[in-house]
């Protein structure tokens, strides 16, 4: 089993684009929850993660950060093995 991974994200986003690429080359799968007309999922995106931009990925219920940050991982050789972790039972359960 592989990692769960969530990203919260607009269509228009340039950066949400590239994670979502960089995700699908790794062959990672991974929901997409779009959070254009959502402010109650933006204002709780502000308190999980402490940022207000998209995309805000979590692997594992765990904020990674945004796009840079997943290509900082993947960079430093961490991505994978993060991506091969199958969540913990008590992984945290994210809104959708």
């Amino acid at each position: 089993m592989s990692a769960s991974v969530l990203i919260y994200l607009t269509d228009w986003c340039p950066y949400c684009q590239r994670a979502k690429a960089l995700l699908t080359k790794k062959k990672a799968a991974f929901t997409e929850v779009d959070v254009d007309d959502r402010a109650d999922l933006r204002s709780w995106l502000v308190s999980a993660s402490g940022q207000r931009t998209v995309p805000q990925i979590f692997i594992n219920g765990q904020p990674m950060g945004g796009s840079s940050e997943l290509d900082a991982l993947d960079r430093q050789g961490k991505l994978d093995r993060l991506l091969a972790v199958a969540p913990p039972p008590d992984a945290p359960k994210l809104p959708v």
